[in-house]
């Protein structure tokens, strides 16, 4: 079954020439998912095709209006296919749900994903109301569009489908695949400048290369990230208390 990803967007070249390229690219080309643009100015008003205005009540900065967007999502079901569950209605907003990797292994099991990309300095309540299902924050802070954040989500999930990478092991040992950061990773040569390659990745020795990776995270995690490296803590210490049990 291939995943289905639509992207409703002011600014679809934008889009285009990420989705083309590197693994978003080969997982199309593979048949693991399929990207569908929306050009939102196609579904402005003529003659202007305007697709913001200002807000009611005053104040500073444009807001994207509903009737575009209503409509772009009004052709996205036009030409999906039916499903029990419907798509997943994603909206990248600095004041939405931060995103994590839990999130992305939940969204990559949809059959239907629907991007919808924010500009100015907001949208009409009304679309989030009505259409949105999931809004999510990549940050703290803010970009000029919605583009980027959908990107960054949409890869994401994207190299989660079974197929696309070469490898599905190496997705389950990446950062935020547990409460653990990555370490770090070598490659040839064994030297270079000076610099070695710790030798017990040399040793042949694969539990102690298994401990010695294991540590490093646990240090990496523990140094740059002292939130999660609570909640290992914490899971550690309910797994011995268990085991006591």
């Amino acid at each position: 079954m291939s995943l289905r990803i639509d992207i409703i967007t002011p600014f679809p070249k934008l889009v285009e020439e990420v989705v083309t390229t590197s693994i978003l690219g080969r997982a199309s080309d593979k048949g693991r998912v399929s990207y569908v643009l929306h050009n939102l100015y196609e579904f402005a008003d003529p003659p202007h095709n305007k697709i913001d205005d200002e807000p009611y009540g005053g104040g500073v900065g444009m807001i994207l209006k509903p009737e575009p967007v209503f409509r772009a999502f009004d052709r996205v079901l036009e030409q999906s296919s039916e499903s029990a569950a419907g798509p997943r209605i994603i909206f990248p907003t600095p004041d939405g749900k931060p995103f994590t990797q839990a999130d992305a292994e939940e969204l990559a099991q949809s059959e239907q994903l629907v991007f919808i990309c924010g500009h100015y300095k907001g949208i009409d309540q009304r679309i989030r109301d009505e259409l949105v299902t999931d809004e999510y924050s990549i940050g703290d802070f803010v970009v000029s569009g919605g583009e980027l954040p959908a990107l960054l989500i949409l890869d994401a999930i994207v190299r989660l489908q079974v197929g696309v990478l070469s490898s599905m092991e190496s997705a389950e040992t990446d950062s935020f695949s547990s409460d653990l950061l990555d370490g770090p990773h070598y490659t040839r040569p064994r030297e270079f400048r000076g610099l070695a390659v710790p030798e017990i990745l040399l040793s042949g020795h694969h539990g102690e290369i298994t401990n010695w990776r294991l540590e490093r995270r646990r240090d990496q995690t523990r140094k740059r990230r002292p939130d999660l490296w609570r909640k290992q803590m914490k899971i550690e210490r309910q797994a011995l208390e268990q085991d006591d049990g």
